[in-house]
């Protein structure tokens, strides 16, 4: 049984409303209108009181990779070759942390049987463009080339990310189908992602207030993260608007109703499938940016981690 938002206009799901009615009872506030440390830890709070609880596992372990951090989440008792889940993180690049998606890390692991390794990378606006970027592409290449350091025998990798991690994986995704010495990359999953930074989506207009996400939070973090005067069309910063090259791995796109990225990640998924990918893409009508940080309270979001988990086994069988 889903109802009527006032605000956007669009259905709010059963499951859903009551998260949503209790940001709006303590204020409704959405993330831009605090100051910076203090939406971090709001969203700490946030993630672990609505995140799924951590599923036990073989074993997990934090690493230092230049100047970030990368955890890895083993659910294995027996090593050998494997494949390995790469996750970026959401939060806009200025929010976010190993923390807020611990619950989710540990149960794709759980799900998929697979090391997941998380990326901490550093945050705007202490570490503006491109730190994110660059920190994702060094985990990447430290997956496959730091074998003695994290012990994985690392066959082929899945870039898995929410939001700005989305965007973060896209972007990896492109990076290495162009290069001259690609990574064995089975698969991408792009969860709600935040891809044009141009912000010229129709649905920047229709989700303006009533959620902890609106069109307001994205200009906000975008004005943390990227330099005043930067092209925000760079193929590294919005790769919907990239020339989008042959060769990319199979891609599963999720976008939900009530939130402004949606156009922007249906027009990426249409825009993977001309450029010859093979694309799988759902839409979840009823439900709000940050599904999946929520999915220890909303049924929607826990089932649509085990769809996540599921095209990852297949991609990786």
């Amino acid at each position: 049984m889903t109802s009527q938002d006032l605000f956007s206009g669009r259905p709010v799901a059963e499951d859903a409303a009551d998260v949503l009615e209790r940001f709006r009872a303590s204020g409704g506030r959405p993330f831009h209108t605090y100051p910076v440390d203090e939406v971090r830890g709001m969203y700490e709070r946030g993630c672990a009181a609505n995140g799924l609880t951590g599923d036990p596992l073989s074993s997990v372990t934090d690493f230092g990779v230049q100047d970030f951090g990368v955890r890895v989440y083993e659910p294995r008792t027996q090593t050998g070759p494997t494949a390995v889940v790469l996750f970026l993180h959401g939060g806009g690049w200025v929010m976010g942390s190993l923390s807020t998606h611990d619950g989710l890390c540990r149960r794709l692991a759980a799900l998929t049987g697979l090391p997941v390794v998380a990326v901490d990378y550093r945050l705007a606006p202490e570490h503006p463009y491109p730190a994110a970027i660059e920190d994702s592409r060094a985990a990447l290449d430290w997956l496959f080339s730091a074998a003695p350091v994290h012990g994985l025998d690392v066959t082929k990798a899945v870039l898995v990310g929410d939001s700005a991690g989305g965007q973060l994986a896209a972007v990896l995704a492109i990076e290495n189908a162009e290069s001259a010495y690609p990574w064995p990359i089975a698969a991408q999953v792009l969860i709600y992602p935040m891809v044009d930074l141009t912000m010229s989506a129709q649905s920047y207009s229709r989700v303006t207030e009533g959620f902890p996400l609106v069109a307001d939070t994205i200009a906000w973090f975008a004005d943390h993260y990227l330099p005043e005067g930067i092209d925000r069309a760079r193929p590294d910063i919005s790769p919907a608007l990239a020339q989008l090259p042959a060769g990319l791995p199979p891609a599963y796109v999720i976008t939900v109703d009530n939130d402004p990225l949606v156009d922007e990640g249906a027009d990426y998924a249409a825009a993977l499938a001309r450029a010859g990918t093979e694309v799988h893409y759902q839409h979840l009508t009823g439900y709000a940016h940050g599904l999946l940080t929520s999915a220890g309270r909303i049924r929607r979001g826990e089932k649509t981690v085990g769809d996540v988990a599921g095209f990852i086994r297949n991609r990786t069988a």
